[in-house]
């Protein structure tokens, strides 16, 4: 028999003493596997949630506009308007002048946007009996569709002549719509805004949302119109505008960033070692926030799977220890027999790794089974790949490998006389 031959079969051999042991001790193998399976686990389950998060936001951010550049008058945060400190309150609000600027000077700009939005207050949005809650009233002009990705599937969409003459006719989300007007046309029906009535000319394309902001609940009438409904939005010190731009070429995108901010600081008298007193925000930019985001929780994830693993692993460590200190007498005869240090260390080792690669195995197992249940029952785009797996198999396999040596090795340094007086 050659050589790679009998090492294949002491291989098995040694596997197969593994698994007997394992057999032998049910109950002390599985508590030992416990901290190991939570590791794996954990690590599959973070893996399969980072990637299934970033690719609904990744498509979220893509279905909003992957090179919009909008200007506003605070920077953009996660908290609410009490977190906003008090140097972006003194600053000047942003102007309809300002976005009219900005479509007249820039000669990269496509779309110019300015918007204004109802935040802080739900209004009643009827129609007949029906009413909808939670919609979100903005003020817009023509440039919004192109500027946001936001198109109109029936109907039209808020014209010029709108705006001049600052007509009462609205676009609605399509939720909006099924909402108001169920088993019927909306397009020309009436709707109220708070007892302002409305002719509906136009519904959005069906778009949904991220993080609670629904554009299929959208209410969009001219900004002219929103201006005389809710003048304290207009008056007010908050961020009372918005203005949305995209460039003419994906490829301009870095350079229109740069061509309206120039613009924006001329018109409010910026000098040059002056910073800028309003806030750019790029789609670009809120993408990578919300993955650093994740990144961070990502690795605080790994740090509890990586204590997890550190306690399997000396749960390991110490059912070998016993295991040896059991099997004194059969180490001493398996020497006397003619085995020598390596045969003993690597029996006890190939245990160590198979008792963790049986608990990596199950932990694989698990963090899978609860990625398809979070795919199945909330439609979450939760997804293990390949490398994971392999990398949660082999993590699994090396805490095995680290903390099983010093029991091989124990074992091996066995003296066999000594070993066959062991009682």
């Amino acid at each position: 028999m050659s050589r790679r031959g009998g090492l294949r079969i002491a291989w098995i051999e040694n596997v197969r003493f593994a698994l007997s042991a394992m057999r032998g001790q049910k109950l002390r193998s599985f508590l030992t596997l416990l901290g190991v399976m939570a590791g794996v686990a954990t690590v599959i389950m973070m893996v399969s949630f980072v990637v299934g998060f970033n690719n609904q936001i990744t498509e979220a951010f893509t279905s909003f506009g992957t090179h919009l550049v909008q200007f506003q008058k605070y920077e953009p945060r996660f908290g609410g308007p009490d977190d906003i400190p008090e140097s972006e309150r003194n600053r000047r609000d942003l102007t309809l002048e300002d976005a009219y600027a900005l479509k007249r000077l820039s000669k990269l700009v496509k779309a110019v946007s300015p918007e204004r939005y109802l935040f802080g207050r739900t209004p009643t949005i009827r129609a007949g009996r029906n009413t909808a809650n939670g919609s979100l009233i903005c003020g817009v002009a023509t440039d919004y569709c192109e500027a946001n990705v936001h198109f109109v599937e029936d109907g039209r969409f808020i014209s010029d002549a709108d705006l001049d003459h600052a007509a009462r006719v609205a676009v609605i989300g399509p939720g909006l719509a099924d909402a108001l007007f169920p088993m019927r046309d909306a397009i020309d029906q009436q709707l109220t805004i708070d007892g302002i009535a409305y002719r509906v000319v136009g519904i959005f394309e069906h778009q949904g949302g991220v993080f609670g902001n629904d554009a299929d609940s959208y209410c969009a009438i001219p900004i002219t119109t929103f201006d005389l409904q809710f003048p304290e939005v207009k008056n007010g010190h908050d961020d009372t505008i918005h203005i949305a731009t995209v460039p003419k070429r994906p490829e301009d995108f870095e350079a229109l960033i740069e061509e309206e901010t120039g613009i924006m600081r001329a018109r409010r008298g910026l000098k040059a070692n002056q910073e800028n007193d309003f806030a750019l925000f790029t789609s670009v930019g809120r993408l990578r926030q919300f993955q650093a985001i994740v990144g961070g929780v990502a690795a605080a994830m790994l740090v509890i799977a990586g204590i997890a693993l550190l306690v399997g692993g000396v749960g390991v460590m110490n059912i070998m220890l016993v295991n040896v200190t059991q099997r004194t007498r059969e180490i001493g005869l398996r020497k006397a027999l003619g085995a020598t240090r390596r045969d003993i260390a690597t029996q006890f080792l190939v245990e160590a790794v198979t008792l963790t690669g049986f608990g990596g195995a199950l932990g694989i197992g698990f963090g899978l089974g609860a990625a398809f249940v979070a795919r199945a029952a909330f439609s979450f785009q939760a997804a293990a790949p390949l490398w994971s797996v392999v990398l949660g198999f082999g993590v699994s396999s090396a805490v095995g490998l680290v903390f099983g040596m010093w029991p091989a090795l124990n074992a091996a340094r066995q003296d066999p006389i000594e070993a066959l007086r062991y009682e």
